[in-house]
């Protein structure tokens, strides 16, 4: 592997600044787009095969050069991509496959609660699973709120992103790390973090909710606070078979990390033969319980759930472009990361973070990771000396935070931002644009995330 890809990274590590920029411009400009498009030309953007055509004008001229100079960190990358929608998909076809009847009553406390409750499961199933699981109960129990946008963009910040950090279930890059030999147990150490984040943007979001809510009109606040019962309707399950497949997605994902990950074999497009088929056997099963679910699953329960595709294809046809156009980016960020000259553990939250609002944060992780390696003289190809090291524990806490807190800085920090996004706009919830969300998630996590600074990384500050 390091024999074949040597020749492309040494051409990214020696461009000078201009072609630098050269490089990265597909990848920001098709962020533009994405951020402009919505507001500049909404009747243009609402159609899925004209984001298609967007997404290639982008994707394809990189796809191209990598086709020519090296086809196998385009495979690699087609690889990715494959098995990063596969686990979307699979888990939004069969979230969609179950219908939790006995919708709660929209108080503040009570969507407080509901959020609680998804920050603990979102450690279990991870962010993507319980975001599918929960956001349409969510948005069934606010129907009658006219104030409701800020409820969508807290569950993203809470559920879709902060709450995956105590175990390598919780979020993609965690799940990396514990692949490459940090402990499964490691992460609940950032209990601390957890709770912090957490249970300040619950506070956040209770008070913003509870200002809302006396703005709502008397009926509405009625018929929230009427009765004893927190739930309006009597609770119940359908599609309970979906959750079986749900435990199967979780399960393929151990049994691929766990078992496949380690295969020895041949190399196979210039990559360890365990992480070919590791992959190759999670696009396959995601497929297949996919296909399952939508099979076994009731017509009524998809009816109850408002089900169709568009949301799945929205995020799929966006992120082929974004996972091709960034590939330079992430090859120039390893090349040039050890010139930044980083050593202190608030350094490593605040750029692995930043970088993780826009990239796909599993590579960010990795890049850092091998970064702090380097400025402690830790040899080796995994990560179990860094996460038993001292200072590397510290470290490596804070690019964890980083890369797993800051996702929900933008729409495209994490996978599950954009599938919330697209399944509240189908119910018709006028979400804010990629540039009104970043005023949101500025205003709130950035103050937030300052605090963490202070109280768990301010080493040398």
């Amino acid at each position: 592997m390091e024999k074949e890809l040597s020749a492309i990274y040494r051409f990214f590590a020696e461009l000078p600044g201009p072609a630098t920029l050269l490089f990265v411009s597909p990848f920001v400009l098709l962020l533009l787009c994405i951020a402009i498009l919505p507001l500049a030309a909404p009747h243009f953007w609402e159609k899925n095969s004209n984001k298609a055509k967007v997404s290639l004008i982008f994707g394809i001229p990189v796809a191209v050069f990598f086709l020519y100079r090296d086809l196998n960190v385009l495979a690699l990358t087609s690889m990715e991509y494959c098995a990063f929608i596969g686990l979307l998909g699979a888990l939004y076809v069969i979230s969609g496959g179950i219908y939790i009847r006995g919708t709660f009553k929209d108080t503040p406390l009570i969507n407080t609660a509901f959020f609680g409750i998804g920050a603990l499961l979102a450690n279990v199933i991870g962010t993507t699973g319980a975001s599918m699981l929960l956001i349409r109960p969510l948005i069934r129990a606010n129907r009658n709120r006219h104030h409701k946008v800020h409820t969508i963009i807290f569950f993203i910040f809470i559920v879709s992103n902060c709450s995956g950090i105590l175990t390598p279930l919780g979020d993609p890059p965690l799940f990396l790390g514990f692949l490459k030999g940090v402990d499964f147990t490691w992460t609940l150490r950032l209990y601390k973090q957890f709770l912090f984040v957490n249970g300040l943007l619950l506070i956040i979001y209770y008070l913003l909710d509870l200002r809302f809510f006396k703005l709502e009109p008397r009926n509405v606040r009625n018929e929230a606070t009427s009765g004893d019962h927190i739930l309006s309707e009597r609770f119940g399950i359908a599609g309970k078979r979906n959750f079986i497949l749900l435990a199967s997605v979780i399960a393929v994902n151990i049994f691929s990390g766990n078992v496949l990950y380690k295969q020895a074999g041949p190399e196979i497009f210039g990559e360890r033969f365990g992480v070919f088929l590791s992959q190759s056997v999670q696009i396959a099963c995601f497929a297949i319980l996919a296909w399952l679910s939508y099979r076994i699953t009731p017509k009524r329960v998809h009816e109850h759930n408002h089900f169709n595709f568009s949301p799945i294809i929205e995020v799929a046809v966006l992120f082929a472009g974004i996972f091709a156009a960034m590939i330079p980016t992430l090859i120039i960020l390893e090349t040039k990361a050890a010139h930044i000259g980083i050593d202190r553990p608030w350094q490593f939250f605040w750029l692995t973070g930043s970088l993780s609002s826009f990239l796909d944060n599993a590579p960010t992780y990795l890049t850092f990771t091998s970064l702090a390696k380097g400025s402690l003289s830790i040899a080796g190809s995994g990560l179990f000396e860094l996460s038993s090291h001292p200072a590397g524990q510290k470290l490596l806490a804070a690019i964890s935070c980083g890369a797993v807190f800051m996702g929900a800085n933008t729409y495209i920090g994490n996978g599950p931002n954009f599938m919330v996004k697209a399944i509240c706009e189908h119910s018709k919830i006028k979400m804010p644009g990629f540039f009104n969300y970043m005023l949101w998630s500025f205003a709130i996590l950035i103050p937030v995330f300052a605090l963490v600074t202070l109280i768990f990384f301010s080493s040398g500050l």
